[in-house]
């Protein structure tokens, strides 16, 4: 509990009022008209509202001591964090030569009446590389490649598989070059013969070889009904993509692969059958953040004393590069951003950033108890001049877009006809406020920067990922991890449509894994084993059969009621307080009647089934009234059924 801070003076106004009267009437006796009509009260009230006022201020100090204490234990305010997204730039058509799009290719929202553009800028150059499709395989599972490619440039009918395809029954299509990022388009003339599939959900998976192993590729669209019928198949090819050797054949290797059919998704009773095949490229994918670059700025001259402080225009500094220079005459020398000067040196270019603020302050002089004066860090020289050459500003919360919604180029781009995120942006946080920085300092300073508690590691964490949704701190759990720590990580998402989440969205990226473990292993116990990964996922699905109130269409009921489960069984902003899906509970038909008894216009709830779901196979298992968790797993809604019945 923090202990109560005094007022320094505790009169108010009326307080005032009153003891000016008394005064009155001992130093004016003549004067006993006290009505607030007297126009001599009025100046009275009036003094002593600004008297208020003033009193008011005076006791706001013991609140700037107390942030002047915070600040001298060095807890700053922490920063916003950008969102980020792949964005998909499309060429017009195909291109003979390469298409290269420099970092810093900026795309926005649309602009509307009420709400700026929101601009995404490219963090890496894209190389869109032209190909065009030279090998075509054939592999059953347990078999070696077989070349179909001269029957397919005669236009003869080639099976994919074999005549009854097995799981890991595969055709490889290679290409004349290596297209890491990029959107390839496979061109297939087919004809209906692998029946069986569900066109719209063929057990398939595309996949490009990295020279050492398969990555899965997103399937961007399926024209051709699972390899049945002439259309296009587009890909995104992931960045590991590389030409390699297989079966003696040097090229960039695509894979079409058979894979186990899920529980809505039958199998293949015969080989689909292929007769011509082409290969081209017609886009690519850029890394992007919700950021402005700004370029060569200059913040003035040094005053050559130590402890000097500069302000750059647009704050906060988003993490990035950040390049400070200084011009002392013999041209301009760069100096590094550390984290204390404790370690620097008088000769030592070092200089601390205040990301919130966007200060910059050079290293101070501290005296001695002999009477000299040690320099923790080089001081500018008198007259130098100062500039940051580059540095990215933005983020915030407004930046976790939808998808589809960065359509804008912000500048033409020869041969880009069009660009896109295909997924929402995510990542994107609002800076720390003042009040949570007085609440996060006294818990900064019990666990001194060192990792020994539950609620430390969470604390760390959730310094060096202030993006993350939500950090828990859990034993690892028996086998080789015994005795260790397991720290699990919930991205921030945006759902595409209300709160229906894809499974994928959940998976925090690999950025913030690695700085989460690199942070925390700088200060855990020596000895520690320590695990940063995702929570473990148990997929829930609802099935249920509701009764509408009369007057009430069926179709919008079910609506509400599939939005209140996705809302309600939600890992992030789900559960009982709406703070995310607590850990290890279990989850119980009762609550999923309690949920869809109160969604309006449902008058009765008939019947609730449970059934425990996998979200990557789809599998389900038996029916039941509840659902169990581990300590480590978070529920996740998969593919929530209702039925309403109308009167």
């Amino acid at each position: 509990m923090a202990l109560p801070a005094p007022d320094l003076d505790d009169r108010r106004f009326q307080q005032l009022v009153d003891e000016a009267k008394r005064f009155i009437q001992q130093r004016c006796p003549e004067w006993t008209d006290h009505n607030v009509s007297d126009p001599g009260v009025t100046l009275v009230e009036a003094f002593a509202h600004m008297t208020d006022q003033l009193l008011y201020r005076l006791n706001r100090v013991p609140e700037k001591s107390y942030l002047a204490f915070l600040d001298l234990l060095g807890v700053g305010l922490f920063p916003p964090a950008a969102a980020g997204v792949d964005l998909t730039f499309w060429l017009s058509a195909p291109q003979p030569r390469s298409v290269v799009l420099r970092e810093g290719t900026e795309v926005a929202t649309v602009r509307t009446e009420t709400e700026e553009a929101l601009v995404f800028a490219t963090t890496e150059d894209l190389t869109v590389v032209p190909c065009t499709l030279t090998q075509v395989l054939t592999q059953a599972v347990d078999g070696r490649p077989v070349e179909r490619t001269e029957d397919l440039l005669q236009r003869r009918d080639t099976a994919c598989f074999t005549a009854a395809p097995a799981v890991g029954d595969a055709v490889l299509f290679g290409l004349s070059d290596a297209v890491p990022r990029c959107a390839v388009v496979l061109r297939l003339d087919s004809r209906v013969a692998g029946v069986g599939v569900n066109p719209l959900h063929p057990p398939l998976s595309w996949e490009a070889y990295d020279g050492s192993d398969w990555l899965p590729c997103e399937v961007g669209q399926d024209s051709t009904g699972g390899l049945n019928q002439a259309g296009d198949v587009v890909l995104h090819v992931p960045a590991g993509h590389v030409s390699a050797a297989l079966a003696g054949r040097r090229a960039g290797w695509l894979r079409c692969r058979v894979v186990a059919n899920g529980p809505d998704q039958p199998a293949y009773s015969a080989s689909p059958i292929v007769r011509s095949a082409s290969a081209f490229t017609i886009g690519g994918s850029a890394a992007a953040v919700h950021a402005e670059t700004v370029d060569g700025e200059g913040l003035g001259e040094s005053a050559g004393v130590p402890g000097q402080r500069f302000t750059v225009s647009r704050a906060p500094v988003l993490p990035g590069p950040f390049m400070v220079e200084v011009s002392d005459g013999g041209g301009w020398r760069e100096w590094t951003v550390v984290e204390s000067f404790g370690g620097s040196g008088p000769d030592d270019r070092h200089l601390r950033l205040d990301p919130s603020t966007g200060e910059i302050t050079f290293g101070p002089a501290v005296r001695e108890p002999d009477g000299s004066l040690r320099h923790y860090g080089a001081v500018p020289p008198k007259g130098a001049r100062i500039r940051v050459r580059r540095y990215r500003t933005g983020g915030g919360r407004r930046g976790n877009v939808a998808r589809r919604t960065l359509t804008v180029l912000r500048s033409s781009i020869p041969y880009v006809s069009r660009v896109e995120n295909r997924a929402a942006a995510a990542g994107g946080v609002d800076g720390e406020t003042v009040e949570s920085a007085k609440l996060r300092g006294p818990l900064q300073l019990r666990s001194q920067d060192r990792a020994v508690t539950a609620a430390d590691y969470e604390l760390l964490a959730r310094r060096a990922a202030p993006s993350a949704a939500r950090i828990r701190c859990l034993p690892a759990g028996g086998g080789p991890d015994a005795g260790g720590v397991r720290v699990l990580v919930v991205p921030e998402v945006v759902a595409d449509s209300g709160d229906r989440l894809r499974f994928e969205q959940l998976v925090p990226p690999d950025g913030m894994l690695a700085a989460i473990a690199e942070h925390l292993d700088e200060r855990r116990p020596i000895g520690a084993r320590l695990l940063v990964q995702p929570p473990y996922y148990q997929g829930v699905t609802v099935v249920a059969r509701l009764t509408a109130e009369p007057a009430e269409p069926g179709g919008r009921i079910r609506e509400r009621a599939l939005d209140a489960l996705y809302r309600y069984f939600n890992p992030v902003t789900g559960g009982p307080d709406g703070t995310g899906w607590p850990f290890g509970r279990p989850v119980q038909a009762g609550e999923v009647h309690a949920v869809l008894q109160r969604v309006p216009g449902v008058e009765l709830v008939e019947d609730v089934r449970l059934f425990a779901a996998n979200p990557l196979t789809g599998e389900r298992g038996s029916p039941g009234d509840r659902v169990e968790l581990d300590a480590h797993a978070l529920v996740f809604s998969y593919q929530h059924q209702v039925r309403v019945e109308e009167r």
